[in-house]
């Protein structure tokens, strides 16, 4: 404890309630659906038979149905509790993700994809939820960015390991996934509702009205479209990191799963510092802007990287401002909502960024598939990564400076 209290702070003593160890143990599994497959992409395109603008779609199959699912999710976590959620969603998680070492058919895996797609949106979003549910204030704060830490501490071990199975045999890597079944017993059998969450609570877990009150809310709205932003960069980086690596600078599948790796870990180091932050500065506006600007020139330095160094330093500059902007908007997300709709408002949350994380891998690999014939296809990567910086960065700081205005004015 002593080693963690100095690294998260006094409020560090969260990890002493039991429920949240709990939930510490979902987040290790959480991460995987996309850290996992990131550094496989480039050695699947031959095991599948597709291109590599395509290769992009086992990513937006797995975050495509979080953008319907995760809003539905919440709210039925409100009204029936987390438990029977959670529960569900990583053994669904676990089983698909372990069958994609049974089949080479492209649509079959998008399929299985897709269904564990669908129990990750059972996972993440109700683990944010019941972290609110437990903590108020500053340790809200720094539990959220304990459990992101534990998120991290998983996000650089299993790329690293993926990375190295995919080059013992393609369908090895997969058989991680099945570390969601376990898991799920254990959430199951151990995981007790928050005291905080009574019955009551969930009488009102499906009045839509008062949900879309909530919505029309300016600094609520401007909160949820600045949570798309580190999605974006995030899935930029794992979405073409393994193509930079291996195609373009003439690294390894496991050098490209080590980069996800330190990425994670320095994202899981900036993720822990929130509580610090969120009781350093009056608002959250400062470290929200240092962190995306952090996101956008360390994926902007990994699209001009000239050797695999710079790639290294690049990951560990978006991976420390991707680690402090989503456990910000995730935490300001959950202190912001009501206590009977934080499920609904923090599942909304997770669905726009799942809505960035999608429309990512397709529209660049869209915008790569059309400009490769003319400008070759390391210059279409390096140029899309570089648009896709701009866009997102532009995005981030409007809503930053707006929602921090609107929080300003309510005062």
């Amino acid at each position: 404890m002593g080693f963690v209290s100095r690294l998260a702070g006094d409020d560090a003593d969260v990890l002493a309630d039991p429920r949240f160890r709990v939930i510490l143990l979902g987040s290790v599994v959480s991460p995987m659906g996309a850290s996992l497959v990131s550094p496989l992409l480039d050695s699947l395109v031959s095991v599948y038979g597709v291109s590599e603008a395509r290769i992009g779609l086992v990513m937006a199959a797995f975050t495509a149905p979080a953008i319907v699912a995760i809003p539905l999710v919440g709210l039925v976590s409100d009204r029936y509790g987390r438990k029977p959620v959670l529960t569900a969603g990583l053994a669904t998680f676990g089983a698909a993700g372990a069958a994609l070492a049974l089949t080479t058919d492209f649509r079959s895996v998008l399929a299985l994809r897709l269904v564990q797609g669908i129990g990750f949106t059972g996972i993440a979003p109700v683990l944010i939820a019941a972290t609110g549910d437990l903590f108020t204030g500053d340790r809200e704060a720094t539990a959220q960015g304990l459990r992101f830490t534990t998120v991290g501490l998983s996000l650089a071990v299993f790329p690293l390991l993926a990375g190295l199975l995919v080059t013992l045999a393609w369908q090895y890597p997969f058989a991680l996934f099945a570390l969601g079944l376990p898991a799920a017993a254990v959430v199951h059998r151990r995981f007790e509702e928050p005291a905080t969450r009574s019955a009551d609570d969930g009488a009102t877990g499906l009045d839509w009205r008062r949900l879309t009150a909530v919505l029309r809310r300016p600094r609520i709205a401007l909160v949820l479209l600045g949570r798309a932003v580190p999605s974006v960069l995030w899935f930029g980086f794992l979405t073409y990191n393994s193509i930079i690596v291996v195609r373009f600078l003439g690294g390894t599948p496991g050098a490209a799963g080590a980069l996800v790796g330190v990425a994670s870990v320095a994202s899981s180091i900036g993720g822990s510092q929130v509580g610090r932050l969120t009781a350093a500065f009056e608002t959250r506006r400062v470290p929200l802007l240092v962190g995306t600007a952090a996101s956008g020139f360390g994926l902007g330095a990994i699209a001009l990287a000239p050797s695999l160094p710079v790639v290294g330093v690049g990951a560990v500059v978006v991976g420390a401002g991707f680690g402090v902007v989503l456990t910000l908007y995730r935490s300001t997300i959950s202190t912001l909502a009501p206590g009977d709709l934080r499920g609904s408002l923090v599942s909304l949350g997770e669905s726009t960024g799942r809505v960035g994380s999608t429309l990512t891998p397709v529209a660049m690999g869209a915008i790569v598939a059309v400009t490769t014939p003319r400008y070759g296809f390391e210059t279409a990567v390096r140029g899309t990564l570089l648009g896709v910086v701009g866009v997102a960065m532009g995005t981030g700081v409007v809503a930053i400076v707006l929602a921090d205005r609107y929080a300003t004015l309510a005062d």
